[in-house]
């Protein structure tokens, strides 16, 4: 099957599995009505030498890596945003093995932000709060696999300890109305998807897989985060 028609039967086969779900990303856990983030502050980086010269990498999966991308590339701060693979080997990090659900590979983004502007404790509450929902275990909305779970890549141990502290902070003020399942892992290396993946909801306004899922995500983006959302 060549890479377009199984992107196109990816997407009927989601809407059809998630018509029953419909809006579980941005409906259930990102209720629709709310206009500010309900989430509590995140915490912040212990300051290093060096740490916060020039720009810095956030990995984050959670998802169809569509919608989490489409997510980023409207925050300010963020310089580059790329769809890929994270978690498991190098001759594995392609679309079609990933889709297997039999490789270690989330589908992940890549975020390359200026923390002069954004702090990578500010793209996890964006995260938890419009990317995705933290409480669906190995799926995401329609999407089956654990592929599609959620998870943190932490390039070093402060990335780690932040993201850990702060899904513990989310536990205890009892953000969600079920517990969290986001995994926090040591990133081995990202692996950039294929081109025709890369800035897909931009270039794919009207398919009705990113009108239906990605679409609510950047609207919420726009209303709890007003001070961080760039058209």
């Amino acid at each position: 099957m060549s890479r377009l028609p199984r992107v196109l039967v990816r997407c009927l086969l989601s809407l059809a599995a998630g018509a029953i779900l419909a809006g579980c990303n941005a409906g259930e856990a990102n209720p629709a009505v709310a206009t500010q983030s309900r989430l509590p502050e995140p915490p912040k980086m212990s300051l290093r030498p060096g740490a916060d010269a020039g720009n810095q990498t956030a990995v984050l999966a959670g998802g169809c890596f569509w919608g989490v991308e489409a997510v980023f590339e409207h925050v300010k701060g963020v310089i580059d945003v790329a769809s890929g693979y994270a978690g498991g080997d190098a001759a594995s990090a392609s679309y079609p093995a990933v889709s297997s659900g039999i490789t270690r590979h989330a589908e992940s983004v890549r975020v390359v932000y200026d923390p002069a502007v954004v702090s990578y404790g500010e793209l996890l509450r964006i995260f938890f709060d419009v990317a995705h929902d933290p409480t669906q275990l190995n799926r995401q909305g329609p999407d089956r696999g654990p592929q599609y779970r959620s998870a943190i890549f932490a390039s070093d141990p402060e990335q780690a300890r932040v993201a850990r502290n702060y899904i513990t902070a989310l536990g205890e003020a009892n953000a969600f109305p079920r517990p969290i399942v986001t995994e926090v892992n040591a990133l081995e290396a990202f692996h950039p998807a294929e081109e025709y993946h890369q800035d897909y909801a931009r270039r794919n306004p009207h398919e009705p897989y990113i009108v239906f899922h990605d679409a609510p995500k950047v609207k919420a983006l726009a209303q709890r985060f007003p001070d961080r959302y760039r058209p």
